[in-house]
C-alpha cells in the first residue's frame, strides 16, 4: 500500500466532514457565477545577529515553510488570486483592477491555467519508495519534556499505517486561489512581477472578463490588508531550552509554531506548540477564523494574546541548526452579491463571490546566537550591507534529510 495513495483520500474525507456537517441544509441552490479568490501572505526570515533577510532570499526553504505558490517562502509581500466563471467552465482571460497603493499599475491579468500533460514514463514513476530511516517528534511549550514523549517511527521497522498515523493530523481546508483547470489565475506567464514591500490592497478592486457578471467590484479596508512581518527572536543555547518570544501582530486571530531539525542524514527531530501531539503538517497555512478558535479551544494553536513558547530542553542538542518557522493566522473576508438573506432558509443565488484570506508567517534558526556574538558587535555599515545582500549562512539541508528519508 503507498502512502502517498492514502493522504488524498483521508485528506478528503475529512474536507467533506469540516465543509458540510451532519444535517447541515443548504439554502444556496446555485453556487455564484462568479468566484474570486485572494490569498494575501507576508513572509519574513531573520537570522541571529542579522535581523531580517530581506526579499529574494530564502527560497529554498519555501516548500518546508508555508510559502505561496509564487513566493516559495521567500521573505515579502505575496499575493495569489484565481478567478473562476460558470459561464466559461473552461476558463476565461480575466482582469484584477487594483488600487493605487499596489503601485504595480492600474491592473493585473487572469490567465487560464494550462495544464502540462505527464507522459507514461512520468506517471509509472510517481510511486513512493520505502522510506527509511527515523522521526522523532515532541510538542508543547515549556522547559521540560513531558513524559510520554517523544513518539519515534522508525520507516525500517514500521508499516503504512503506523507512518500514516505519524504524518496526519489537523489541517486547514484549501479554500483560496488554487491553481487548478478552469481557473484563471495571477501570477502566471505573462505577468509574475514581484509586490513591492509597502504595498497596499486598500482601496477599490474590481474583476471583469468574459462570462463574469458586470459589477464585481469591492473595496478593502486596513483590516484585510498585508499582515506585518513577524519579529520573532530565541533566547538559550539549543542544547537546553530555547525561548522563543514575538511581537503581538495586527490582527492576528492566533498563533501556531513548529521547529524540525536534523541528527545525521536519516533522523529528523520535530517540534510543535501544540499541546495536543499534532506535528502540525497542515496547520501552516491560512485558516478560516472560526477553525483557528476551535484549535484554540482544543490547544492546539495559541491564542492572539499570546508572545512566547519555550522549546523543551535537549530536544535539539546535538543538531546543527535546527529551523523554527511561525504563522499569525490572519483574518478572513467573504463577500457576495447580492447579500445572503437574512432568512437562512431563503434560496440564494449570488451573482458572485469574493474571498480573500491573509496570513503572515516566519521563520528563524536556532544555534547560531554564540557565533553571531562571536563575531562582535563591531562592523562597519559595508560590512553589514555586504552580508544582507548575500548571507553566508549555514543552514541544515532539511530537503536532503527527508529525500534521504523518503526517497526521491
Amino acid at each position: 500500500m503507498k502512502v502517498k495513495a492514502m493522504i488524498p483520500r483521508l485528506a478528503t474525507t475529512l474536507i467533506g466532514a469540516l465543509i458540510f456537517p451532519a444535517g447541515t441544509v443548504l439554502a444556496q441552490t446555485k453556487p455564484p457565477v462568479a468566484q474570486f479568490w485572494m490569498d494575501v501572505a507576508t513572509s519574513s526570515m531573520s537570522i541571529p545577529g542579522m535581523g531580517d533577510m530581506e526579499s529574494g532570499t530564502g527560497s529554498m526553504l519555501g516548500g518546508f515553510f508555508g510559502g505561496t505558490k509564487m513566493g516559495g517562502g521567500s521573505p515579502g509581500q505575496w499575493l495569489d488570486t484565481a478567478l473562476h466563471t460558470r459561464n466559461r467552465p473552461a476558463g476565461t482571460e480575466g482582469t484584477h483592477a487594483i488600487p493605487p497603493g499596489m503601485t504595480m499599475g492600474s491592473s493585473l491579468p487572469l490567465i487560464p491555467v494550462v495544464v502540462e500533460k505527464r507522459s507514461a514514463g512520468e506517471e509509472r514513476e510517481s510511486g513512493t519508495e520505502q522510506p527509511k530511516g527515523k522521526l522523532v517528534f515532541y510538542w508543547g511549550c515549556g522547559d521540560k519534556v513531558r513524559p510520554g514523549q517523544p513518539r519515534v517511527v522508525d520507516f525500517s521497522k514500521s508499516g503504512p499505517d503506523e507512518w500514516l498515523r505519524f504524518m496526519t493530523g489537523r489541517f486547514a481546508p484549501d479554500r483560496g486561489a488554487k491553481a487548478i483547470p478552469g481557473r484563471a489565475v495571477w501570477p502566471n506567464e505573462r505577468d509574475r512581477q514581484r509586490v513591492p514591500n509597502g504595498a497596499s490592497l486598500e482601496g477599490e478592486h474590481a474583476v471583469s472578463g468574459e462570462g463574469v457578471p458586470a459589477g464585481l467590484r469591492f473595496s478593502l479596508r486596513n483590516t484585510y490588508d498585508f499582515m506585518p512581518r513577524i519579529k520573532m527572536s530565541t533566547a538559550g543555547d539549543a542544547k537546553a531550552s530555547v525561548n522563543v518570544s514575538w511581537s503581538s501582530v495586527t490582527t492576528a486571530q492566533g498563533y501556531f509554531l513548529s521547529a524540525m531539525g536534523a541528527r545525521g542524514q536519516e533522523e529528523m527531530i520535530l517540534w510543535s506548540s501544540s499541546e495536543q501531539p499534532d506535528p502540525g503538517w497542515g496547520l501552516m497555512d491560512y485558516m478560516a477564523p472560526a477553525q483557528v478558535r476551535n484549535l484554540i479551544g482544543e490547544k492546539v494553536v495559541l491564542a492572539p494574546e499570546v508572545q512566547n513558547c519555550a522549546i523543551p530542553e535537549g530536544i535539539f542538542g546535538g543538531v546543527e541548526g535546527a529551523m523554527v518557522r511561525m504563522i499569525a493566522y490572519g483574518p478572513e473576508l467573504n463577500l457576495a452579491h447580492p447579500p445572503r438573506p437574512a432568512n437562512a432558509k431563503a434560496p440564494w443565488e449570488p451573482d458572485w463571490a469574493v474571498r480573500i484570506r491573509i496570513k503572515s508567517t516566519g521563520m528563524t534558526v536556532l544555534g547560531m546566537e554564540e557565533r553571531a556574538e562571536s563575531r562582535g558587535p563591531e562592523r562597519s555599515a559595508d560590512k553589514e550591507r555586504e552580508q544582507r545582500s548575500s548571507p553566508q549562512i549555514e543552514i541544515p539541508s532539511i530537503g536532503g534529510v527527508l529525500q534521504g528519508i523518503f526517497g526521491r
